[in-house]
């Protein structure tokens, strides 16, 4: 029996799944490009609504370095990556049920692939944004500029973390609107969770803060602004974050394979 005969009747030949590793890189290059020429702006919406954050807090801080300046710094400059990361990766994939989920589907590339050079095309756009802020702040805050090589760390974990979540609202939501909405509630609970000092939070606050897995990059980076920063609690608090955004990907991988099988 040739090779031809073994298709089922009716039924055209697929062409072979490309490997995990080519498909991710050529997602990302694709996405990268496009965001590139799409999203430049709203970098600059970003950048700017978090350093215009930190001049406001400076009068809530009492203006001066410490812990509490230290999180408005820290969480300023992840809210960056929850403003592109969540907030636009949940209204892209909402958008893209609308037709463009098919084209994806019809590629020989793996689900997974498309979730992950995606969510990495657009964390990986957030880094300059990320780096001025949190210059910006140091230099407002009088804080040391030697812990932000933490950043190289804080960036891919907190970005994949949320960017996955991001990607599983837009795929989940059942029409684009939601996504929207979903992405718009997601960082103004970063902005509200993650910037402003957790001392300075209600109790139940508190708790819900410990849910939103970004506040463990922030206070990550928080801590490398003390004088002697605990290396143990940085590595626990980058473990938490990237445990979460391993989870946070898988689930934007089966929303994925659900979106494009409805």
């Amino acid at each position: 029996m040739t090779e031809a005969a073994q298709v089922p009747e009716g039924r055209a030949p697929l062409a072979p799944s490309a490997r995990p590793l080519p498909a991710l890189a050529a997602v990302y290059r694709a996405q990268l490009s496009r965001a590139r020429v799409a999203r430049v702006p709203l970098l600059f919406v970003a950048t700017f609504q978090s350093i215009g954050i930190m001049i406001l807090m400076r009068g809530v801080v009492d203006g001066g370095a410490g812990a509490e300046a230290n999180a408005v710094v820290a969480g300023s400059s992840v809210l960056v990556v929850a403003f592109v990361a969540l907030n636009l990766l949940a209204q892209y994939f909402g958008q893209l049920r609308t037709g463009g989920l098919d084209h994806y589907a019809t590629l020989p590339v793996p689900a997974a692939a498309v979730v992950l050079g995606t969510a990495a095309a657009y964390a990986s756009f957030t880094v300059p944004g990320v780096a001025v802020t949190a210059v910006t702040g140091a230099l407002l805050y009088q804080l040391p500029l030697g812990g932000l090589w933490l950043l190289l760390a804080v960036v891919p974990l907190a970005g994949a973390a949320l960017a996955g979540l991001g990607a599983a609202l837009g795929l989940l939501a059942p029409r684009p609107e939601l996504a929207t909405l979903a992405g718009q509630l997601g960082m103004s609970a970063a902005l509200l969770l993650g910037v402003l000092p957790a001392g300075r939070l209600p109790e139940p606050l508190r708790w819900t803060r410990e849910l939103l897995p970004s506040s463990y990059g922030v206070d990550a980076l928080a801590e490398m602004f003390e004088p002697a920063p605990d290396a143990g609690l940085v590595v626990a608090h980058l473990g938490v974050c990237a445990g979460v955004g391993v989870l946070a990907l898988a689930l934007a991988t089966w929303a994925y394979r659900r979106a494009a099988r409805a």
